[in-house]
């Protein structure tokens, strides 16, 4: 009885050195998306990035010597759902977290992160992100006062509209983006006609968008997301309202269209440029990879910005030879002009990406992108 306690003790002892050499080889990096629901491709493209990213720093030795593997939550877009995420991948001792997608989610999760000492790099673009003074938060996409700022230049200056239509929904991300938008067309001296909300997901904006063709608008601008903007325009269309359709940047996406149908021909999206614009060779390299991986294109500019999040925390590690989350951020914030997929990259003293120059592109008949403004 002796003999076997002492080898159930042993070998004991064995399993827990193994566990904890096995955790030494590796590091992980948590996704944290909305791999279901609505907005799924867009949690779907940012997965698949961050795995195939995994993948190539794993076919070149890994990360300072460690195997890299990927651990993913599915927050569905939703801040309940969110903050449940932020305590499993925290338990499962992530070293990284890239995501969430909408600024909503990614708010909830955001202190639980913070308290775990785990790094993380959203897209989300509401002003507040940043603003809480978590030293490991870093925003891969640009803020809605940078788009904004853009936005209110192209509809009052280079378009020159009369009469100005602003939608939104009630999420933290398209009531802040609105709110700016606002703010930036009266800065401009921009009129006006009509600014409201709907609500997002309900399908049926015919109610919203008749109250807005009585005030004869020349140009909709949408803060929202793609699910609802392809609808928004199709209705709009449908409704006979001669008015433009200009979108911000979650309008960026494959689904726009297929929801738009016919009508997606000649609306305009403002954001960073579309995958398929990308001129840097980074990035073309990239979509050839990711379209061999999964056969098919990235869903999004989204897709890329926060492969660009994750690729810049892979450079702070090489750079500092060190998996110290304090010491990655420290070299992060000092970080310029990175050769990201996306653009040079940077952060400031807050987490805030620096770079990325805004453009307004129109959709033409074949799915296609051209950008209109700046001119090239």
């Amino acid at each position: 009885m002796l003999k076997q306690k002492i080898l159930i003790a042993v070998t004991a002892l064995t399993l827990g050195a193994a566990a904890t050499t096995a955790a030494a080889e590796s590091v992980t990096f948590g996704v944290q998306a909305p791999i279901t629901g609505q907005y799924a491709n867009e949690g779907q493209g940012i997965e698949k990035a961050v795995r195939l990213l995994a993948r190539q720093l794993n076919e070149k030795g890994g990360l300072l010597g460690k195997d890299v593997k990927v651990v993913a939550c599915d927050d569905e877009g939703k801040a309940t759902q969110a903050a449940l995420c932020g305590r499993d991948l925290s338990n499962q001792d992530v070293f990284a977290v890239i995501g969430s997608y909408t600024s909503g989610a990614t708010a909830a999760s955001q202190p639980i992160f913070a308290r775990a000492n785990i790094l993380q790099t959203s897209d989300g673009t509401a002003e507040q992100l940043t603003q809480h003074g978590y030293k490991l938060f870093f925003r891969n996409a640009p803020p809605n006062s940078a788009e904004a700022a853009f936005t209110g230049e192209y509809l009052v200056k280079a378009k020159q509209y009369k009469r100005i239509a602003i939608i939104a929904d009630h999420s933290s991300f398209a009531k802040g983006l609105g709110e700016a938008v606002t703010a930036s067309v009266k800065k401009e001296g921009g009129n006006i006609v009509y600014n409201g909300f709907i609500t997002a997901g309900s399908q049926d904006y015919r109610s919203v968008l008749t109250t807005i063709k009585s005030k004869n608008p020349d140009v909709i601008y949408f803060s929202g997301y793609y699910s609802d903007g392809g609808l928004i325009r199709s209705q709009e269309k449908a409704l006979g309202i001669d008015a433009d359709f200009v979108g911000g940047d979650a309008n960026q996406n494959v689904k726009f269209g297929e929801l738009a149908g016919k009508a997606a021909m000649g609306s305009v999206i403002i954001n960073v440029p579309a995958p398929e614009n990308l001129p840097y060779p980074e990035a073309k390299s990239f979509l050839n990879d990711y379209n061999a991986a999964y056969g098919e294109n990235p869903p999004s500019i989204f897709t890329l910005t926060n492969a660009d999040g994750m690729r810049a925390i892979v450079k702070a590690v090489q750079e500092t030879n060190s998996f110290d989350p304090s010491d990655v951020a420290t070299y992060l914030h000092s970080l310029r002009d990175f050769p990201g997929f996306t653009g040079p990259l940077g952060f400031d003293d807050k987490g805030e990406r620096l770079g990325s120059a805004f453009q307004a592109f129109e959709i033409q008949g074949d799915g296609s992108y051209k950008t209109v403004y700046p001119a090239n």
